[in-house]
């Protein structure tokens, strides 16, 4: 089989419809678009959107999706449990340490340490935040939260 022998199937291909080709053709006069009004006009019509002067849909919806506020202040999480795989009894938890553990990106991000998971090693923990349920767990490792937080 070659190129030049390929052929559409039959039935699926339509001659075009010749409009305003004289009353005989069926569709002669006023070429199937009715009687008067812009949409009988050449180049008439809407555009695509157009909802009769009302203010259109596109115009009525705001122009950016949600709320950005400015003032707010992300902080990275990091939970206990993490705190007791990456470090040994009587280490500091700080910026510096948690990149070179490789917990955390950049030493000066904001820090959180949350509660979730469980601590058997005293550390002294000295980051931005430390959550209520996450102190709780490294003082009763015989841990201590320094005052950053």
């Amino acid at each position: 089989m070659e190129l030049k022998d390929l052929k559409p199937n039959p039935g699926s291909t339509h001659s075009r419809k010749r409009v305003g080709r004289g009353n005989a053709s069926g569709t002669g006069k006023t070429a199937g678009r009715g009687m008067n009004g812009q949409k009988s006009r050449a180049g008439g019509g809407k555009r695509p959107g157009f909802e009769g002067g009302q203010t259109p849909l596109a115009r009525r919806l705001p122009k950016l999706p949600g709320f950005r506020n400015i003032n707010r202040v992300e902080y990275v999480p990091v939970n206990v449990s993490r705190l007791e795989e990456k470090f040994e009894a009587g280490d500091v938890v700080n910026g510096e340490t948690l990149v070179e553990k490789g917990i955390i990106k950049h030493a000066d991000a904001l820090v959180k340490v949350l509660g979730d998971g469980e601590i058997t090693k005293a550390l002294t923990v000295s980051v931005d935040k430390v959550s209520a349920s996450a102190q709780a767990k490294i003082e009763a490792a015989g841990g201590k939260v320094e005052t950053p937080c």
